[in-house]
């Protein structure tokens, strides 16, 4: 039985090979897939949106260190349409995995995520700006 997979660019085969073949050679984690994500700034926080439709939220894995936020996990393949040795999956499934550089303005330890309708939401807070302190001159 052959698989045929539906690729959304010529590039997505060779970024998979690439990877395939660092994570054969390296600690790298790589990905199958990697969500479409939205990144808003507002003047109290940046929110930052991910689809990840069909991926139960217990499946994912957010971590924060040394200013990365970091998402990872896992959509199963499921309801394989199946016709005389053909199937057709065009969604993308595997593990994901993507990293983002954060400002050092960020309240690390605040961060809060919800997950609904296949979005998961990553309320980053930024700390309060510290006032400017003026400093007498002794004379």
């Amino acid at each position: 039985m052959s698989l045929i997979r539906y690729e959304h660019s010529p590039f997505s085969q060779f970024q998979r090979e690439l990877s395939r073949v660092f994570d054969e050679r390296s600690d790298v984690v790589t990905s199958d897939w990697a969500p479409r994500v939205d990144i808003k700034e507002y003047d109290d926080k940046y929110v930052l949106e991910a689809d990840v439709p069909g991926v139960d939220p217990k499946d994912i894995d957010i971590t924060m260190e040394d200013g990365v936020l970091s998402l990872k996990g896992t959509r199963a393949l499921d309801n394989v349409e199946e016709r005389k040795n053909f199937r057709r999956v065009e969604r993308s499934y595997g593990s994901f995995y993507r990293r983002f550089s954060l400002p050092e303005t960020v309240d690390g330890d605040s961060i809060k995520a919800t997950a609904k309708d296949g979005v998961l939401t990553v309320e980053i807070p930024k700390l309060e700006k510290v006032q400017p302190r003026r400093i007498e001159i002794k004379h």
